[in-house]
């Protein structure tokens, strides 16, 4: 079964740090580029960052460069988003998804797998 999974969310302190991860089971992330969107209450779901097969990545929403870094680990199928300097709109379910091809997108829909996602709530 091809899965991916998110873990890693919980509650944060603002300017606090968290590391997401996203694993892969049943196929190879390294064929994949492999994107993070988020999902604030009563708000749509927005692109935050992506990586590409070769490991270059890009950031889709504006708010998070500077503070959050993707990356993979393709013998662990694993790939990350460091969170640094959280903020209380960074307050969402993340997930995490997987594109064919190598090649990253910025709409939800261009992706092959997605995740549960994972809660990640930034409060004082």
């Amino acid at each position: 079964q091809l899965q991916l999974v998110e873990s890693g969310g919980g509650l944060e302190q603002p300017g606090n740090s968290l590391r997401l991860s996203c694993a892969a089971s049943g196929f190879s992330l390294n064929e994949y580029a492999i994107g993070w969107f988020r999902q604030a209450p009563g708000k749509e779901r927005e692109g935050v960052s992506c990586v590409r097969q070769s490991g270059s990545s890009i950031n889709y929403a504006g708010s998070v460069k500077g503070r959050f870094i993707i990356s993979r680990d393709n013998a662990k199928n694993t790939v990350y988003l460091q969170m640094n300097s959280l903020k209380p709109e960074d307050t969402g379910v993340y997930y995490c998804t997987a594109r064919r091809g190598g090649w990253c997108a910025q709409s939800w829909n261009e992706y092959d797998f997605w995740g549960q996602g994972t809660q990640v709530t930034v409060s004082s």
